[in-house]
């Protein structure tokens, strides 16, 4: 074959497991000129008046990085569970990962009393609705409709039904259904309404709707902030469900020894921790949810907080392992063929539990139905939980769905006007503000080495050794910098990784940064490098202000440069890239902003290299974050300028209607320390603040 074709390489952007066949282009240097660039979501364009598109020539390389450290994960995973030879490796397996788990979603609250109050009852032809309304947390209320069956004998099954991401919760058809059709089976279901969603919205305005979005919007606005003080919105919407557990098992109409759960999507997601979080359950069936992280990262799947449990990745547990703490009680996993939630990674989470349980010699107890449709827990999946319950019970023998009467969203409202809010209910924030307070009050003031190495613990921040290598990228036509010339510089910071470094110069530059000044300034963009040397006062006030210094200026990891171009969402919003990289580094326990301070001190270990021994970092917005801790964490840093810093963490945690991103927040942070820490202990280093910004800034 021609060299031409057949020439393999990896470029930044890649994984070593994406490695790519160039074409003539690269023979012909045209590889990252700017004009064509086949790793670019776009080519930089110029025109006659000076615009340009933002540079943004590796929007791969996040999603890469991802993947390739995932998969490995993902590989040892399986290799773990095909090593399991008998029972007692199986048992031992599923310890472990109990132990994992508990892990993940932390201690739970202690319990307090529920304090049920019925408020209503529907009365129909085979079953009663009784309209309960309980306490989770103190003053923390959950609206849940009972479904009782008529004309049975008393105890009978019990199931616990959690909904899916509809904005009326339990009200939502295919969850009425559910629960309506077990009930004319002859089981007594206790369905409630997530956080978020029916009559629970945290966040509701004058007119009682969500100002965020029922569902996904308000479980991302809560949730993310809740990582700043140590919680975990997946772990409160857990304990929801065991405390409805603890209700339906004190009914007498309510047999113990015959209790499940069920639920679909974001409900599949709460059946499937709730699995391996509670040992009271004798049977499962969650559906439209149990894959593999592999499969949902690999296909750019976006998931709420509350679906990405902190250290999950880390510890090496996968959705089937919530499953396999249930082990050897019956489970069946529901899927659908056509669903976003891949059917691949359904197959491969049933295989491995399959291996598990017949070990356990219970492989009749493991199952798997995969209905042909799209999404949702639609009739063909109802029935086959029905008849998976139905074995496990023997309190019926129906194979079908009865004839179900679809009720309307305000004849099962336990409140007058459907929402607990009207009742005094306590919100999530007020919890996570609370918290805050009580936090805020406990710290010790940490300084020195104390809060360097607080600060280094809470950045999951791994040894830093040696120069980094470099490449450096083909010379771009001008873009009307500050200065006439620059180089980029692509710092490789860690496998697979790039810090993109441009050097601004009087003359042309086309190999490594000159070594021609002991000061440097070095800029840490808020959102590009590119746009900001356009456009940031700040820029040209530091180039003016030390024209002796070399200046430079960073994109970190997944801005600029790295912007990702990922999962169907813009980079902004909430549920798009920025978020899903920043929720699966909290998977992997390796904080984002971790990951982009070591980018910024790898950087200095290049600049420190080339003689440059005295840096003022200056940094704007997000970069501030990355800079401060990059600032306290190395002596070469002699002065420091920040533009639109956050305040503090404490004022995010404490504001209900805060801005920042989760790829700005640290977990667990306002346990030891917070930014004012860090800011105070840079004043020996001629710190300046320019307009701080907030816990709602208007950001770009």
């Amino acid at each position: 074959m021609n060299s031409i074709h057949t020439r393999r390489v990896n470029r930044p952007g890649m994984s070593r497991r994406t490695m790519i066949q160039t074409s003539a282009w690269s023979t012909l240097g045209l590889w990252g000129s700017g004009w064509l660039n086949p790793v670019a979501g776009q080519a930089a364009v110029s025109s006659e008046k000076g615009d340009y598109a933002a540079l943004n020539r590796f929007p791969r390389m996040m999603q890469e990085y991802f993947v390739d450290r995932i998969v490995r994960i993902d590989e040892d995973n399986k290799k773990r569970i095909s090593s399991l030879q008998s029972r007692t490796d199986a048992e031992a397996y599923i310890q472990s990962v109990r132990q994992k788990i508990r892990e993940c979603f932390g201690p739970f609250p202690e319990k307090t009393p529920l304090n049920p109050r019925i408020t209503g009852i529907v009365d129909r032809d085979a079953y009663r609705i009784e309209k309960v309304i309980f306490e989770s947390r103190p003053n923390f209320l959950v609206t849940s409709n009972l479904y009782i069956p008529k004309g049975k004998s008393f105890p009978l099954p019990g199931i616990v039904g959690s909904c899916g991401h509809s904005d009326n919760g339990k009200a939502a058809e295919p969850y009425q259904s559910f629960a309506q059709g077990l009930a004319r089976l002859g089981y007594v279901v206790l369905i409630y309404d997530p956080i978020g969603q029916g009559e629970r919205l945290q966040y509701p305005d004058e007119n009682l709707h969500s100002r965020y979005r029922p569902g996904v919007g308000e479980h991302i606005q809560a949730g993310n902030q809740q990582f700043l003080v140590g919680e975990f919105i997946g772990s409160w919407r857990a304990w929801d469900g065991i405390r409805a557990l603890d209700y339906l098992l004190s009914r007498e109409e309510v047999d113990p020894h015959h209790i499940g759960v069920t639920g679909n999507s974001g409900g599949g997601t709460m059946t499937t921790w709730l699995c391996g979080l509670e040992s009271r359950w004798t049977m499962a069936a969650p559906g439209c949810f149990v894959v593999t992280f592999r499969r949902n990262l690999e296909n750019e799947l976006p998931a709420d907080t509350e679906q990405c449990p902190p250290k999950a990745l880390a510890l090496g547990l996968d959705h089937a392992d919530f499953i396999a703490a249930m082990a050897p009680k019956p489970v069946i996993l529901l899927g659908k063929e056509k669903d976003f939630f891949d059917i691949r990674g359904l197959e491969e989470a049933y295989a491995r539990l399959r291996r598990i349980y017949k070990l356990l010699s219970a492989e009749e107890n493991i199952g798997l139905f995969a209905g042909p449709t799209y999404h949702g827990y639609s009739q063909e999946l109802r029935e086959a939980m029905y008849r998976w319950f139905n074995n496990a019970t023997h309190v019926s023998t129906a194979q079908s769905e009865p004839e179900l009467v679809i009720e309307k969203d305000e004849t099962l409202w336990c409140t007058p006007r459907g929402q607990v809010c009207e009742l005094g209910s306590r919100t999530v924030f007020s919890f996570t503000k609370e918290k805050s307070e009580q936090l805020a009050k406990q710290r010790s003031r940490l300084s020195g080495d104390a809060l360097k190495q607080a600060v280094a613990a809470a950045l999951k921040m791994p040894q830093s050794q040696g120069v980094p290598e470099f490449r450096i990228l083909r010379a771009l036509p001008s873009r009307q910098y500050p200065k006439p010339h620059f180089a980029t510089y692509a710092v490789e910071t860690e496998p697979g990784i790039f810090a993109l470094v441009y050097r601004l110069a009087q003359e042309s530059l086309y190999s490594r940064p000159p070594r021609d000044a002991k000061r440097a300034v070095l800029y840490v963009s808020h959102l590009s490098s590119d746009d900001e040397l356009h456009n940031e006062p700040l820029i040209r006030e530091l180039i003016e202000s030390e024209p002796g210094a070399a200046f430079y200026s960073c994109d970190v990891r997944g801005v600029g440069e790295s912007k990702p171009n990922t999962c169907g969402a813009d980079f902004s919003n909430p549920y798009g890239c920025d978020y899903f990289y920043a929720i699966h580094s909290i998977m992997l326990d390796y904080p984002y902003t971790g990951q982009k301070t070591y980018d910024l001190l790898r950087v200095i270990a290049l600049l420190n290299s080339c003689g440059h021994s005295e840096i003022h970092i200056a940094a704007k917005g997000w970069g501030a974050l990355p800079a401060a801790f990059a600032s306290l964490l190395t002596e070469s840093v002699v002065q420091i300028t920040f533009k639109n810093a956050p305040v503090s963490f404490t004022q995010i945690a404490e504001t209900e209607d805060y801005k920042w991103p989760l790829s700005t927040l640290l977990p667990d942070v306002l346990k030891t320390f917070d930014l004012p820490d860090c800011y105070q202990a840079l004043e020996n280093k001629k710190l300046r603040q320019i307009e701080p910004w907030g816990a709602a800034p208007e950001l770009g």
